[in-house]
């Protein structure tokens, strides 16, 4: 089942998260480029879907994407249908994946238990994990209107250091693998936090098997945006 979170984020936490961000020591080591790369029109809602509610405790990996407001109005609901569409065929395509709707994108998240996972110290995609970013390509050839970040995460178990850039090689193991499918690397922005960012108990066996994960973000582009806009006479 689809989860939906709250599109109603008010100004303070908003402002807030992304006051958060570009004073943290991801932003301050991206260089311009990675600075300016826009993933799409969304608010901290789907970066706490990714990183949770540890924004501003650290991490070195450089931080992608450009936050921006979430489109409201009637493009607002055109582009909420579209991405209602694609969540339901990644649900279809691929059983046991969570997936949310998350304001005007779509968060899906990996782990263990839900086909995309690595082998202990490893980052290479394993048969099984293929099978699923097969599908998961297809979905993204079939809606092309979109921007993908991917954000790689880890455990605490282990030296930090290292952990970070063992996020980084798998986050950037299952970028490659996608736009090796032949989807244009130019919608891609990828990303990393290592053991920063954890989302359960890294005290339980249970909970650092779901620390160790890969969320994909799926965010409208400019395109699509314009294109709801137009549609709606804006």
């Amino acid at each position: 089942m689809i989860k939906y979170k709250n599109k109603v984020i008010t100004t303070f936490l908003s402002l807030a998260i992304i006051f958060t961000l570009f004073n943290c020591k991801a932003v301050q080591n991206a260089n311009n480029k990675q600075k300016g790369a826009v993933i799409g029109a969304t608010g901290g809602a789907v970066l706490g879907a990714i990183i949770g509610n540890n924004v501003g405790k650290g991490g070195n990996g450089e931080l992608g994407a450009v936050i921006g407001g979430v489109i409201g109005g009637t493009a607002g609901v055109l582009i909420g249908n579209k991405m209602d569409k694609q969540a339901q065929k990644i649900e279809e395509e691929i059983p046991g994946v969570e997936v949310e709707r998350v304001d005007d994108g779509i968060v899906v998240t990996f782990d263990e238990g839900s086909g995309v996972y690595f082998a202990t110290n490893k980052s290479d995609i394993n048969s099984k994990s293929q099978e699923t970013l097969n599908k998961l390509a297809g979905v993204f050839k079939e809606y092309s209107d979109t921007n993908i970040l991917v954000v790689g995460h880890t455990d605490s178990t282990g030296d930090a250091i290292y952990n970070m850039e063992l996020s980084k090689n798998r986050a950037y193991s299952v970028t490659r693998y996608l736009t090796n499918k032949g989807l244009n690397s130019s919608r891609f922005t990828t990303n990393w936090f290592g053991e920063t960012q954890p989302l359960h108990d890294n005290s339980t066996s249970t909970g650092r098997a779901k620390n160790r994960r890969v969320n994909i973000a799926i965010l409208p582009n400019e395109k699509m945006i314009e294109e709801a806009k137009m549609q709606a006479g804006n």
